[in-house]
């Protein structure tokens, strides 16, 4: 099981941002980010709502809530979903349309150089 500092880590890595860079978002220092990493103590709820919405992530992500394997646990994958749901019906379904298109030439070009 993941603890909230992996989690927290995961994220933060995902955005390419370091500790310092994160603290600094933050207003606070690089070492109680670090201490939050190494799960030696734990943020206040506000605090980790914070740190979730400049990680573009969930603080029920951060937690562990959502050990599913379905769940999407990029950022950056969950922030463009986010936005394509924003769109038009219309815009949704060309953009889905295109996207299959590309896994599915992706698929074929994986399967061909086995």
């Amino acid at each position: 099981m993941d603890t909230f500092g992996k989690r927290l880590r995961e994220c933060r890595d995902a955005k390419g941002l370091s500790q310092q860079d994160l603290a600094k978002l933050m207003h606070t220092s690089y070492t109680v980010i670090g201490k939050y990493e190494r799960n030696e103590t734990k943020p206040s709820i506000e605090v980790a709502r914070n740190m979730a919405k400049l990680l573009d992530t969930t603080v029920g992500h951060l937690l562990g809530e959502n050990d599913d394997l379905n769940v999407l646990k990029d950022p950056a994958m969950l922030k463009r979903l986010n936005e394509l749901n924003s769109l038009s019906e219309p815009d949704r379904y060309s953009i889905l349309y295109a996207l299959d298109g590309l896994l599915r030439d992706a698929k074929a070009r994986k399967t061909y150089a086995l």
